[in-house]
């Protein structure tokens, strides 16, 4: 197998930079499992919020909902998010958490709504005492993961993408200007290999002789609930202003987390029984719904750059090793923005329409090694 892009990884970071540059280059995508999407982007809480990661992230976010909200016929025949609204909540501690929120956001680049507790009662049902002011995020939608993920593998695939699964790459050598792989599902040939191997980053990184970036898997756990009274559909996502969780209906159900960021290992992780827990004593802290029963649960990997930021481009110490990764919580949100992003930057030409206005210097690799 020979071609002139290797890509590690089939999630979603590596299946919509496939779909970006195949049919400009030669592309093979390898993933490790035997199916893609399989440790993250199958197991997100399938939401789309343009606070989320903060004020740098957000630029990514916004190019990226124009895209999701509206794609090219071509590549989907509906759009991928949905309304659902969110809304920062927040008890007296958690005051401060709110103000900065709205500061952070100031100049206008999301629209952000502050509520009393008459208007919160109207959106959650049940409120207990204490959780007395809110934030409303208007522009919060929910999003089709799967779809997307979906969609982006079957644009690759038009692009002439080559996906390889049950290849977990052992060995990477340096040979002239280009690089031979050893994996699982045989040995390859590339001129540039590019590391969108998530939780893996880092491990991928060792592999081919560069120095890891500080990329660390975290543990995120949700629960799905079956509660009286049951979810309304209309209600927003509910997320603590400090963190401690977040909530969303879901088909007649409740989505909750414990907001948990647990370092870990790369592998396939799922959930402690303390996380589930701990979820459900912080979510009936909130509102006086009764839990009947939790009927599935689960964790997903979340990893990020020391900085939290997205690390795009090329390795400033390895040729021909490009850095996809460390896209955290918000690579899903992100993707459309962060694939033609990085396509550019991949293939040396300018930026796609979408995000020409986008300054790419803070996701830049190379800021590691400066």
């Amino acid at each position: 197998m020979k071609a002139d892009i290797a890509i590690i990884g089939a999630g979603m970071a590596g299946a919509s930079l496939a779909a970006e540059v195949g049919g400009r280059a030669s592309v093979l995508l390898l993933e490790a499992e035997a199916r893609p999407g399989y440790h993250s982007t199958g197991r997100s809480a399938a939401f789309w919020s343009e606070t989320y990661g903060g004020p740098k992230v957000q630029p990514l976010t916004s190019a990226s909902g124009r895209f999701l909200a509206a794609p090219p016929p071509s590549f989907s025949e509906r759009p991928f998010l949905s309304p659902r609204r969110a809304l920062h909540l927040a008890d007296a501690k958690g005051r401060p958490a709110l103000d900065a929120l709205c500061a952070e956001f100031s100049g206008g680049a999301v629209a952000l709504e502050r509520l009393d507790r008459a208007r919160l009662e109207t959106m959650i049902p049940g409120l207990r005492a204490g959780w007395d002011e809110g934030v409303l995020e208007g522009s919060c939608t929910d999003i089709d993961v799967g779809g997307l993920h979906a969609a982006y593998l079957k644009a690759a695939r038009a692009q002439g993408v080559r996906l390889v699964t049950d290849a977990r790459v052992a060995r990477a050598e340096r040979r002239g200007t280009g690089w031979r792989l050893d994996s699982s599902a045989g040995s390859l040939e590339a001129d540039v290999i590019v590391n969108a191997a998530g939780a893996w980053a880092d491990e991928v990184a060792t592999l081919v002789g560069a120095a890891p970036l500080g990329i660390q898997p975290y543990r995120r756990t949700i629960v799905q609930l079956r509660t009286t009274p049951p979810a309304p559909a209309e209600m927003p996502l509910v997320i603590d202003a400090l963190g401690r969780f977040y909530f969303k209906p879901e088909a007649g159900r409740l989505w909750l987390s414990p907001h948990d960021e647990t370092p870990c290992v790369a592998a396939d992780c799922g959930p402690e029984e303390i996380d589930v827990a701990l979820a459900i004593d912080r979510f009936e802290r909130v509102v006086d719904w009764k839990v009947e029963r939790v009927e599935h649960s689960w964790a997903g990997l979340r990893s990020f750059a020391p900085d939290r930021l997205p690390v795009y481009g090329f390795d400033s110490d390895v040729p021909g090793f490009f850095w996809f990764a460390g896209q955290g919580g918000f690579g899903i949100q992100t993707a459309p923005a962060a694939a033609k992003l990085a396509a550019g930057l991949l293939l040396e030409v300018p930026a796609d329409p979408l995000v020409a206005d986008i300054d790419p210097s803070p996701y830049l690799a190379g800021r590691f090694r400066n």
